[in-house]
């Protein structure tokens, strides 16, 4: 197990490598000159040739890249060129806000899309299971944007029970430890604060984890129903095996490999939806603050936040794939 870890993290080196590269490439496509976004109206010339000499961004492109990675590597994730402030700054108080909220969607994700796709697998043909269908067809096809701001008039204005903006109400003073506003609520003592951030997250959850839900139930169930018709699972229910230790020891066992999977690629998605969940609900996150930098053509914070993310995202599949061999022992790596 341990050698094979260190050559799944040693074959992470040259992904991340071409991945910068491909980034570095693409954002220098983009329209627009960062002089615009800093300097604004004021700008003249002579102020926009200074800038740029400042920021290296008058050097030849492999130069400016090679700079990059080499600052990279040392661990140096460059500063913003908006309020010269720290990537590692800025991003260590922002990413507990969308670790907060891509767990709370995945949870959600999670805690519905098995059961329902449970139920439509032992429903093959039913009302139940064309039900189930239809509604994860819809939730694929919907984009996150459009049912945030769908329930966000819904629930928040129209109806008024939760809020639609921000992660917590603005008039709550308390200090924050960890950064992870439902654990620091609770560290300070105040319950209300916690059931309040509670009910900030739920619609952005909901949001957020609409498509990772309806792929979840898709796959449940479409792995339950192959796993259910295996020669094994019909062996068992004939020798008079009582149906619940069926699916317990036999048909759940072996659907959970494709549906761990999925729910380990669903994370990457998940960081990905969140830049447009916390543009539409205000959240105070990664997401946001990546909008604001492609707006302001912030290089920096552009290119290391998605590198980080991206590294999370290998972290989290090869967590992944240690855990196969925890769910079926025949596997080995």
């Amino acid at each position: 197990m341990a050698r094979y870890i260190i050559r799944r993290l040693l074959a992470a080196i040259p992904v991340l490598l071409g991945l910068s590269l491909v980034l570095f490439a693409y954002i220098r496509l983009l329209p627009g000159d960062p002089c615009v976004a800093i300097l604004g109206q004021h700008r003249t010339v002579e102020s926009c040739a200074k800038l740029r000499e400042h920021l290296g961004l008058d050097l030849p492109l492999w130069q400016q890249y090679v700079n990059y990675l080499t600052q990279t590597l040392s661990g140096d994730f460059g500063n913003s060129v908006i309020n010269a402030l720290p990537f590692t700054q800025e991003f260590t108080v922002r990413f507990p806000g969308t670790l907060e909220l891509t767990i709370g969607a995945l949870i959600f994700a999670i805690g519905a899309g098995i059961p329902l796709g449970r139920l439509a697998a032992r429903r093959v043909g039913g009302w139940a299971d064309g039900l189930i269908t239809g509604i994860s067809l819809f939730g694929v096809s919907i984009p996150v944007f459009v049912l945030g701001l769908a329930l966000a008039v819904i629930f928040g204005v129209a109806l008024g029970w939760l809020p639609t903006q921000g992660r917590i109400d603005a008039h709550f003073r308390f200090d924050s430890i960890t950064g992870f506003l439902l654990i620091d609520t609770l560290l300070a003592g105040r319950p209300d604060y916690f059931v309040d951030a509670v009910r900030h997250l739920i619609l952005p959850s909901i949001a957020l984890g609409s498509i990772p839900l309806a792929i979840i139930t898709r796959i449940t169930r479409a792995s339950v129903i192959e796993v259910a018709n295996e020669d094994y699972v019909r062996t068992a229910r004939a020798k008079g095996l009582a149906g619940k230790k069926v699916d317990q020891r036999h048909v759940m066992r072996n659907a959970w490999l494709p549906v761990t999977t999925v729910i380990g690629l669903q994370v990457g998605s998940l960081l990905g939806g969140a830049v447009l969940t916390e543009t539409v609900f205000v959240w105070n996150g990664v997401g946001r603050w990546v909008v604001d930098a492609i707006e302001n053509h912030d290089y920096p914070i552009i290119q290391s936040t998605i590198l980080v993310f991206a590294a999370f995202f290998l972290i989290v599949n090869l967590l992944v794939d240690i855990g196969y061999a925890f769910l079926n022992p025949r596997i080995r790596y």
